[in-house]
């Protein structure tokens, strides 16, 4: 389980608050003076064709995965993670769900290790397995097509650890200038330990550049790592989950 997702369990129960607003408003105007290039409809446009033909291709395993969480813990299909999008517009990022309907609300009380072994015993024997192959990241295609995410872009960050890192790093309102991620030019490059001022120095190289010919090398890399991944999970008891160390606030 990632910590960003760990966060979220332990906060869900809390009342959440309203960043939209003032994540909208503090950075919209900075990201609205930075120039839009004409590369930039172009990747829009091919961000739409390549997430369309991906959930096209993904279909038949998207319906079973669907049948078998509905089949095995019932509803909902999906896990809702808020996300802070390009301008400062806050998103739901969709995956799959894979872990025991209402876990949220028994694992709140509880922090650090115990939280994480709880979560284990939370979570489902189809979200273990949807967890190893990181089929569960699937639905975040849905994002791409309808506009909150791109194929490639820095990772979405959750509202709170965006304002902690923009207070840390005063270039990091930056990343707001593109859409977030399915995949990031940091996480290609450097993986999901690096600090995060590395990671935003690789995300400041990305949107200075995000040429057509760098967003599908990276799609290509990330789509290895994505096979070379699944077919590891294939292998891994499905009883057994697997924490995906990310190291990502977001």
């Amino acid at each position: 389980m990632t910590p960003d997702e760990l966060y979220d369990l332990h906060v869900a129960a809390a009342p959440a608050p309203s960043p939209s607003e003032s994540l909208t408003r503090r950075f919209s105007e900075l990201t609205q003076a930075s120039p839009a290039r004409p590369r930039d409809a172009l990747l829009r446009t091919l961000d739409m064709v390549l997430s369309a033909f991906f959930l096209l291709v993904s279909l038949p395993l998207m319906l079973p995965i669907a049948l078998l969480i509905l089949a095995t813990s019932g509803r909902p299909l999906f896990y809702r993670g808020e996300r802070v999008g390009r301008g400062g517009r806050v998103f739901e990022m969709l995956k799959f769900r894979t872990l025991r309907p209402h876990a949220e609300e028994r694992l709140g009380p509880y922090l650090g290790e115990e939280l994480v072994r709880r979560t284990r015993a939370e979570t489902t024997r189809v979200g273990a397995w949807l967890r190893a192959t990181q089929l569960d990241e699937i639905p975040q295609l849905l994002n791409v097509l309808r506009g909150d995410m791109s194929l490639v872009g820095p990772r979405p960050i959750r509202p709170r650890f965006f304002e902690e890192l923009a207070a840390e790093l005063p270039a990091y309102w930056q990343r707001l200038v593109v859409r977030p991620g399915l995949t990031g030019f940091a996480q290609v490059r450097r993986g999901y330990e690096t600090s995060m001022a590395e990671k935003l120095a690789h995300d400041l190289a990305w949107i200075a550049d995000r040429s057509v010919r760098l967003s599908l090398r990276t799609v290509a890399t990330t789509a290895l790592r994505v096979l070379a991944q699944f077919l590891r999970g294939l292998r891994r008891p499905a009883g057994r989950p697997r924490d995906r160390g990310h190291g990502e606030r977001g």
